[in-house]
């Protein structure tokens, strides 16, 4: 199975791009040679690119503590696991207080190195990293794998607490949803959301169906069209009936 995310509003796109940011940089980080802790560098700089909201860590604080005080809700309701509710409490607890620890605009460890933002400078230029164009980060790409693992783990360190609240966020979101199965008759699907307020759609399909959706949506309407690949992975419609798995999500 497959599952596709598609977000109601630029909040929720702006944290699911930062969480995909996030996993390829803990790919390429943890592995060892010297162009993959390229990549992680570089993506630290798209990180800061996409995250250059002021109001980012503001929204994220405001959200735990929404969510932390809809969590205390649930503590009289019998039919709540309270050792499962706790360990939620616990995580948006440590999350926020981490936030809120966190000094400064976020990222600006890396924009005051004046290094780092050298070579931020030149990785948005094709080519531009070149041993002849800055022969300081090709010397220290030619350090240990550890040395490199552990320069570029102190540099992202501010930047933690920022991607473990937009996990627990999200984390939050994919479970609020509630899953029904469908079908899309000859590869269309239409649904009337009369004007609920829903924050992330997921889909989930088989894979070896071979059928992709395009997904958009607005508050009163959801479309839905699958769409399948040809031998030169050109679009085209798929035209038979795809059963899916159908989330809709909201705090």
């Amino acid at each position: 199975m497959i599952t596709y995310e598609y977000p109601f509003n630029e909040r929720i796109r702006t944290l699911l791009r930062l969480e995909d940011l996030y996993e390829k940089f803990v790919f390429f980080l943890y592995q060892e040679h010297p162009q993959q802790h390229h990549i992680a560098l570089s993506t630290i700089f798209e990180m800061l690119e996409v995250a250059g909201r002021a109001d980012l860590k503001s929204d994220l604080l405001q959200e735990l503590e929404r969510q932390k005080q809809t969590l205390l809700g649930f503590k009289t309701n019998p039919n709540v696991e309270t050792e499962r509710l706790n360990a939620v409490l616990a995580d948006v607890d440590r999350s926020s207080a981490a936030l809120m620890a966190a000094q400064g605009k976020t990222g600006q460890n890396v924009r005051d190195n004046e290094w780092l933002m050298s070579i931020r400078g030149r990785t948005i230029i094709p080519g531009g990293a070149c041993e002849f164009d800055l022969p300081s980060y090709y010397a220290w790409q030619q350090h240990s794998a550890q040395q490199r693992f552990n320069d570029i783990s102190n540099w992202f360190a501010p930047l933690a607490p920022l991607f473990d609240a937009i996990g627990v966020v999200l984390r939050l979101l994919r479970e609020s949803g509630r899953s029904s199965k469908t079908i899309a008759q000859a590869g269309n699907y239409q649904q009337m959301l009369q004007g609920k307020v829903y924050q992330m759609l997921r889909l989930t399909i088989d894979q070896n169906l071979g059928a992709i959706p395009e997904i958009s949506a607005n508050k009163y309407m959801l479309w839905v069209r699958f769409t399948s690949q040809d031998g030169d992975m050109k679009p085209k419609s798929y035209e038979n009936d795809v059963p899916f798995e159908l989330t809709l999500c909201n705090f």
